[in-house]
């Protein structure tokens, strides 16, 4: 699958432990991973339920800014660039298969937050980015060139698949 323009950021990562500080909800785990690219450490929260990862396993992880396929980027009035009506933003997902399909089908676990907080680390070229979904947060840190994309405020889809 070629990188759509509507990726934020896409990497692929190793579990390293899960809950290592502890379990603190029956149906949510924390991950901790580390990237196998660009050398990023990974912070989530997940639904163990619906998602089961165990150590060492290797997922693919992509932030994106629409689930709309090919990088159709939407307007706030909800129509894609250029005015296309039939191209409407993939906001209008639906579980019960009655919305339209992105590239959501592509992947296995799928969530929708916002990146509330971004913060430096000892040096400007390290940098931390945290997204809450619903709740459930994620930290992603490394060098700033891999996370141009990811906009202090702004609304992003993560999306999970096993490697393998």
């Amino acid at each position: 699958m070629s990188r759509a323009s509507n990726f934020v950021f896409d990497d692929m990562f190793t579990v390293d432990a899960i809950d290592k500080d502890g379990k603190k909800f029956d149906r949510v785990s924390r991950l901790f991973a580390h990237s196998l690219n660009n050398d990023m450490q990974l912070t989530l929260d997940y639904n163990i339920e619906l998602y089961p990862l165990k150590v060492d396993e290797d997922f693919s992880l992509v932030l994106a800014s629409s689930l709309a396929r090919g990088g159709t980027e939407a307007t706030a009035n909800g129509t894609a660039e250029g005015g296309d009506e039939e191209k409407k933003d993939t906001h209008q997902w639906r579980p019960d298969g009655k919305g339209r399909r992105g590239i959501e089908e592509d992947y296995e676990y799928v969530m929708f937050g916002k990146v509330y907080r971004f913060a430096d680390e000892k040096t400007k070229e390290v940098v931390t980015a945290y997204i809450s979904f619903g709740g459930l947060l994620m930290s992603l840190t490394g060098s700033y060139r891999h996370m141009t994309n990811i906009v202090l405020g702004e609304q992003v889809y993560l999306l999970l698949r096993r490697l393998g």
